[in-house]
């Protein structure tokens, strides 16, 4: 009868043990905090991350700094000292050291949605940003045969945008008949869509012969679709320029499918991005120790002939 009572009491705390830790769980409070909410991606991201917030039970502040990366290191701290559970970054970490450094010290765990490698954080979870670069522009050598001059629109500010560039910049090296004829970085504060037009439309004009761009490599959506507009505005949409881009946001896939100029873009699992993110906070919140420095989210290249799919 001792040991029954003994074994009863022990699987009752037990069982109360795991009733705190869920109840804990329930309570926790996430702040994400970024830049870049402007931008489509970000938007998804955070809202498949809010979706499963809202299923474990926990509560979530999202911080937007409208484009203000410096305004995010003090957005941080601020999260870091309230103690919240766990603070969820979209935005270069070399940027905001100092806000991961107080993390660190107040003891918060802080996790990289789309953001970049560095050991004050748990862990990244993203796409495969070499991958993405490689295969679009792969797409552009192949669509061009391997010779041309190509326009490439960038963004070495933000790690996950950079690192395609860096792939794309070497693969178009890799074919000596590929010149590159500028490297531009948009403003993003609105996207990017309305910058990289004008900035396309400079191009236009200061190459006005057909033939003279045989490309345009953008390494996300909006400055894809910028260029774009430019061309078709500038009646030249009928010279053969192929366009890609990165993300295959829905005006992304509308232009894809009306068969012009913009020919492919990278299908980023967005919602994935976001949702295992939200996982990855749970794990480490339980007590997992997780080892993956990058969590990788699969990716899909986007043409006329899957674009419908």
């Amino acid at each position: 009868m001792k040991r029954r009572t003994i074994l009863g009491m022990g699987l009752a705390a037990g069982l109360m043990a795991a009733s705190s830790m869920a109840a804990q769980a329930a309570g926790e409070k996430i702040a994400i905090v970024t830049p870049y909410l402007a931008q489509p991606g970000t938007q998804f991201y955070v809202e498949a991350f809010q979706a499963k917030a809202k299923e474990f039970g926990w509560e979530v502040n999202v911080i937007d700094t409208k484009g203000d990366v410096a305004a995010a290191v003090g957005r941080i701290e601020d999260a870091a000292n309230q103690k919240v559970s766990a603070i969820v970054i979209n935005v270069d970490p070399s940027q905001v050291q100092a806000g991961l450094e107080t993390a660190k010290a107040a003891g918060v765990p802080v996790f990289g949605m789309d953001a970049g490698a560095t050991p004050l954080l748990v862990t990244n979870v993203t796409s495969n940003g070499y991958s993405m670069a490689a295969d679009t522009a792969s797409y552009v050598v192949n669509r061009i045969g391997g010779k041309g001059k190509v326009v490439m629109f960038v963004f070495d500010a933000f790690p996950p945008v950079q690192q395609r560039g860096v792939i794309a910049d070497a693969i178009f090296k890799n074919n000596p008949d590929i010149k590159v004829l500028d490297r531009v970085t948009p403003d993003v504060q609105d996207g990017g869509i309305a910058d990289s037009r004008a900035k396309m439309e400079a191009i236009l004009t200061a190459n006005p012969d057909k033939g003279s761009i045989s490309a345009v490599w953008a390494a996300w959506d909006q400055p894809a679709l910028g260029a774009l507009q430019a061309i078709e505005a500038a009646g030249r949409g009928d010279e053969g320029i192929v366009i890609t881009g990165i993300d295959a946001n829905p005006e992304a896939r509308a232009a894809i499918a009306k068969g012009g100029s913009f020919e492919a873009s990278m299908a980023q699992d967005f919602k994935g991005i976001g949702a295992t993110t939200a996982e990855a906070v749970k794990r480490h919140l339980g007590g997992e120790k997780i080892k993956q420095g990058v969590i990788y989210v699969p990716t899909k290249l986007i043409t006329a002939a899957n674009v419908k799919d």
